[in-house]
C-alpha cells in the first residue's frame, strides 16, 4: 500500500495562519509515501508569497510532487505574465514543470496545466499528453498510474463546464491506452471524487477522480478548508477527506470514499464490497 497526501490551493498570500501548523503537524504524523500540491501554491505570484510558500514546503516530509496553478502565473504584470510566466515558480518552487516519482507500486506524474493567455483556464498540450504515454507504456502493470494537474478533468455538481482542462478528450483517450487509474487535480477549491464513465465514453475504461479543496487559503467558496490521504493498493483506493474543525482548531476526517478497480475501471465500492474483498 502507497499512501498520498493531496493537499491544493494554498494561496499563499491569503493564507489562514492558524491552520498552517495543525497542518504540517497531521502531514508528518501520517507520513505519507508521497506529498502531491495540485498547484496554485500562491495567491499573486509575488516572490514573497513563493517565498512562503517555498518555506512551507520545506517543512513538509517528500518526496513531493508539485505543479503549478494559474494564480502562479501573474495577473497584473503584462511583461511576466506573457514573457515570464512561471519564472518565479521555477526560482522558488521547481524548474520541473512535469515531476515524476516512480517506485515499484505507484507512478505519480505532474504536468503542468497553466497558461499565460487565460485568466483561469488551463490546458495540456500533445507534447504533454505523449510524454506521458511514453513514461507509462512500459512500466509493469501492476503498477497503480497517478497523472496530478492543477485543472480538473471532472466537475463536481454545479461547476462550470469551462472550469474542464482543455484537450481533456485528447488526453483521457491516450490515458486509456497507458492505464491511468487516478488523476489528481484541485483549482474548484470544491471536494469531489468520481470515475470518468459519465463525462468519458470509452469502452472499457475508467479512471478514478479525486479532486482537492484548498487546504489553507481563506477562498473556501462555502467549503470548509480540506485536503485528501489516498490509500492506494494495486485494485482499491480509499480517499479520506480531512476537513478543518474550527472547534477544537484541528484538521479531522469527515468522510471516506472507497473504490474499487475491475480491468481498466474504477468503480465505488459499498462497505460489503470491501468486506467481501470484492
Amino acid at each position: 500500500m502507497r499512501t498520498l497526501v493531496h493537499l491544493s490551493d494554498l494561496h499563499f498570500g491569503r493564507v489562514d495562519p492558524a491552520l498552517l501548523d495543525p497542518l504540517r503537524n497531521l502531514v508528518r504524523e501520517i507520513a505519507p509515501d508521497v506529498v502531491v500540491i495540485s498547484g496554485d501554491l500562491t495567491q499573486r505570484a509575488k516572490s514573497e508569497e513563493f517565498e512562503a510558500a517555498r518555506a512551507y514546503l520545506d517543512t513538509l516530509p517528500g518526496p513531493q510532487i508539485v505543479v503549478p496553478g494559474n494564480h502562479d502565473i501573474s495577473l497584473y504584470n503584462v511583461f511576466r505574465r506573457f514573457v515570464q510566466p512561471l519564472d518565479r515558480y521555477k526560482r522558488y518552487i521547481t524548474d520541473d514543470l512535469d515531476p515524476v516519482y516512480i517506485d515499484d507500486e505507484i507512478a505519480v506524474l505532474g504536468v503542468n496545466t497553466a497558461r499565460s493567455l487565460t485568466v483561469k483556464d488551463g490546458r495540456l498540450n500533445k507534447e504533454q499528453v505523449e510524454k506521458i504515454r511514453a513514461t507509462l507504456a512500459d512500466l509493469d502493470p501492476r503498477i497503480t498510474r497517478v497523472v496530478v494537474t492543477h485543472h480538473p478533468f471532472d466537475l463536481p455538481p454545479g461547476a462550470e463546464e469551462s472550469d474542464l482542462v482543455d484537450r481533456a478528450n485528447m488526453a483521457m483517450e491516450a490515458f486509456s491506452e497507458v492505464g491511468v487509474d487516478l488523476l489528481m487535480a484541485g483549482h474548484l477549491h470544491t471536494s469531489h471524487a468520481a470515475n470518468t464513465s459519465a463525462r468519458y465514453k470509452i469502452s472499457e475504461y475508467a479512471a478514478l477522480v479525486v479532486q482537492a479543496g484548498t487546504a489553507t487559503s481563506t477562498r473556501g467558496r462555502g467549503e470548509v478548508n480540506s485536503f485528501n490521504v489516498i490509500r492506494i493498493d494495486a485494485d482499491r483506493i480509499e480517499v479520506d477527506r480531512m476537513g478543518w474543525d474550527t472547534v477544537h482548531s484541528q484538521f479531522q476526517l469527515l468522510h471516506t470514499e472507497k473504490f474499487l478497480r475491475s480491468g481498466n475501471v474504477w468503480t465505488e465500492a459499498v462497505d460489503g464490497m470491501m468486506a467481501a474483498g470484492i
